[in-house]
């Protein structure tokens, strides 16, 4: 015997459909990228949506928007990727300990690199697209809606559906808050939200290949016997 077997991080049964949406959401990203290469001014996508201008909310719903914006900043981001990290663990699901991490870091390491790609700006010389702190959300979002599908068992359907909601909760929150601040675009937003959907069911993949190869090693097998003996 080879003892229990630990879940996939992201069921198979989701792979091919948020595979899709990963591939459209990557070519969003391009798109926008290439569209507003250089620029420093909103775009017609933009103008489409809400313009942004600097303080275009007011109290209470400043505050609200500054709460939001703070769990983008270095130390709101910490605090939940901790929060996460613990909850996983708690469940006994170190594959989603480890997506919570490896996800929320992949997801703002690629933000950073195409904001630096991409040169778009916004109040002189301040990177824009895409947004991190959407993209940040977002993706712990997504990470916490696999774990809960996987955990309920949901099907097809209904573990997209609850993919798919949670990432649009949590990024038209971090993306109501980024643009009533005036700190991105409306289609920065948009390109953190597409960032975040592109690159966590790769890493998810990822993570899930790289702890079955863990598993499957004879030292891993024997102890993985041991304790099914024990």
């Amino acid at each position: 015997m080879t003892g229990r077997t630990v879940p996939a991080v992201l069921p198979p049964l989701l792979r091919a459909w948020l595979g899709s949406i990963a591939a459209l959401a990557a070519l969003t990203v391009v798109v926008f990228g290439v569209l507003y290469a250089g620029h420093s001014r909103p775009g017609t996508v933009d103008g489409w949506l809400v313009p942004p201008t600097a303080d275009s909310v007011r109290p209470p719903w400043r505050g609200v928007a500054l709460a939001t914006d703070f769990l983008g900043e270095p130390g709101g981001a910490v605090a939940l990727v901790v929060v996460a990290v613990v909850g996983c663990l708690l469940l006994r699901c170190p594959r989603a300990a480890v997506l919570a991490v490896a996800g929320a870091g992949v997801a703002v390491g690629t933000a950073t690199l195409l904001k630096f790609l991409v040169g778009r700006t916004i109040h002189g010389d301040n990177l824009s697209y895409p947004s991190g702190h959407t993209a940040f959300v977002t993706a712990l979002a997504v990470v916490v809606a696999l774990l809960t599908a996987g955990r309920l068992g949901l099907g097809r359907a209904g573990g997209t559906l609850l993919v798919l909601g949670a990432a649009v909760v949590a990024g038209a929150a971090m993306g109501w808050a980024q643009v009533a601040l005036g700190a991105h675009y409306p289609t920065d937003v948009l390109g953190g939200w597409c960032t975040a959907l592109a690159v966590i069911p790769a890493t998810a993949w990822l993570v899930d290949r790289a702890a079955d190869r863990v598993g499957d090693r004879p030292g891993a097998r024997t102890a993985g016997s041991r304790s099914s003996g024990a």
